[in-house]
């Protein structure tokens, strides 16, 4: 029977192993979730895959469980980076939560001509809820969620090997779709004004970026993401 808890921990998890918890950690166990000594959970650190423990020690500011087997190896995504220039707190929240769900390796969050919301967020939330997710959905890895960067600087130091889906809202309503390409792979979403004129023609420019058409309608950016991680898990990603 699965566990009703499952919590991720910074600290290596193995046979036999020991692992301590915060005071945060223990709060939630204890005091939320009301987990005693003895009670089963499971335990993901996104490198060793998921493991069942037990509490063997409860308290108020602390407490440790042990490890007994390991019940799902380390499961990674596709090379995939998620590239979104941030909008409101509550839908950057949901952009991050929704990529771990749908399978990326990396987030970053990049700063357009257009963003408007790039003063706002804060790297070590979003990784929260990037944690919080993988907890959530059954994943064993958690993809770091990088800081704010500049998108022109990423496009700048390029990796060699690396294609990007370009989601661009001009095309809308004109069916360009996917090469293709297996190897790693980006998806850049553009904000809630969209791309400058001088950033899509830089982006047409690249040999690497290929423009798709999201379909017949514009959508939010927050939708967009997940509507691109869709057209790319089901054209080139671990879907098919």
């Amino acid at each position: 029977m699965a566990s009703k808890v499952r919590l991720y921990v910074d600290h290596p998890l193995g046979e036999g192993q020991s692992v301590p918890l915060s005071r945060d950690q223990a709060h939630y166990l204890f005091g939320v979730m009301r987990l005693a000594e003895g009670t089963r959970l499971s335990l993901i650190n996104g490198r060793d895959g998921e493991w069942d423990a037990a509490v063997a020690k409860a308290g108020k500011k602390g407490g440790i469980l042990q490890c007994l087997q390991q019940t799902a190896p380390l499961q990674m995504p596709p090379d995939l980076w998620l590239m979104f220039a941030p909008i409101r707190k509550e839908r950057t929240a949901f952009i991050v939560e929704k990529a771990v769900e749908m399978g990326v390796a990396r987030v970053c969050p990049v700063q357009t001509d257009y963003t408007q919301s790039a003063n706002r967020i804060r790297q070590d939330k979003l990784q929260a809820h990037a944690v919080e997710a993988a907890e959530q959905c059954g994943g064993t890895f958690v993809p770091p969620v990088d800081d704010l960067a500049k998108l022109d600087s990423m496009l700048a130091d390029w990796p060699a090997d690396r294609q990007l889906m370009f989601c661009d809202e001009v095309l809308i309503g004109d069916p360009v779709g996917l090469p293709d390409i297996d190897g790693p792979w980006a998806i850049l979403i553009g904000p809630e004004g969209g791309f400058s004129p001088a950033e899509r023609d830089q982006l047409r420019g690249l040999s690497f970026a290929h423009p798709v058409s999201l379909g017949p309608r514009i959508l939010r950016a927050d939708t967009a993401a997940v509507a691109a991680l869709t057209v790319w898990q089901q054209a080139l990603g671990d879907w098919a």
